[in-house]
């Protein structure tokens, strides 16, 4: 199949769409984004790889980075994540206070923002201080590129502005579910969303979700089959907060989508995606970037389904 040419395709396909929908701004550091940016990386599991557009350019990972702590955890705690972290999509809004009360303090799955807190709470409890390095450590394993870091601006934007994530962690210690100091957990969640990458280093860092848990390139294994298919399914169920169903519907990959524009999917046994674009739909993912992956599925016909 002749990858190159369908990027080149796909690139002009949505060239009209760049500039609609809007960037995030409730964390000010990523409303200087350009909203014209667009970028798309494939990363095959034979060592090959594809790409188009600004793929060298870093951009905020933002949600991306819960897949990341989602995997850890799942290697240190297997099913005792489950009754602190459910896994059913939302139906809501990533950030609803509403739901969270109605449901005692604990999150409908770990890739929404109270989830991926409590998560945080669990790695900082095992690490300790060293939890966040502990994280971009493993991201940086994950990408076999030591160059992946945090944006200090980015990250000094979430703590100056994150009243909402703070509420969310104060309701579930108010109902137990969180163990640490808050400040030093929201600490963890905030910093693991500056990290930053390109959309071949994202490509590259989540291959091993396409092969079974083992990078194929370098063969070392980072989850066992069994977390990978419950990874996988997470992503494919609730990876794009209260649009998976659509997002299954239209493009039929599991992915999961961060608000500074970034989107990952993978092609079980096939490849890893990476997409970028900061312009974002209603529902807080990249405008663009999704309907990349779409005309994706359709020129190449891969889907899970």
């Amino acid at each position: 199949m002749n990858y190159s040419a369908i990027l080149e395709q796909i690139q002009t396909d949505v060239a009209p769409l760049l500039g609609q929908g809007k960037v995030a701004t409730y964390i000010p550091a990523l409303a200087c984004a350009d909203p014209h940016d667009f970028a798309m990386s494939l990363q095959l599991v034979s060592g090959e790889s594809y790409h188009i557009g600004l793929h060298n350019k870093t951009f905020s990972i933002q949600s991306i980075s819960k897949i990341f702590m989602y995997e850890m955890a799942l290697n240190l705690f297997e099913e005792s994540i489950l009754g602190r972290v459910n896994v059913e999509p939302s139906g809501n809004p990533f950030n609803s206070l509403i739901q969270l009360e109605y449901e005692n303090g604990i999150p409908r799955n770990p890739f929404i923002n109270p989830g991926a807190i409590v998560i945080a709470d669990m790695l900082t409890s095992y690490f300790k201080e060293k939890s966040l390095r502990s994280i971009i450590d493993f991201v940086q394993i994950c990408a076999n590129d030591a160059s992946v870091s945090m944006d200090e601006s980015i990250a000094e934007s979430e703590h100056s502005n994150g009243y909402r994530n703070y509420a969310l962690a104060n309701l579930m210690k108010s109902f137990g579910n969180i163990k640490n100091d808050v400040e030093s957990v929201l600490n963890t969640y905030f910093n693991c969303c500056s990290i930053a990458a390109n959309t071949a280093q994202l490509a590259r860092s989540i291959l091993h979700l396409a092969h079974q848990g083992t990078d194929p390139l370098t063969s070392l294994k980072h989850l066992s089959p069994e977390h990978t298919k419950r990874i996988n399914a997470l992503m494919l169920t609730c990876g794009h907060y209260d649009a998976s169903g659509e997002f299954a519907y239209r493009i039929g990959l599991p992915g999961k989508s961060g608000v500074g524009g970034g989107i990952v999917t993978t092609v079980p046994s096939i490849m890893s995606i990476a997409v970028y674009s900061p312009a974002l739909n209603k529902h807080g993912n990249s405008l663009a970037g999704t309907k990349a992956l779409e005309l994706f599925s359709k020129y190449t016909g891969h889907s899970i389904f």
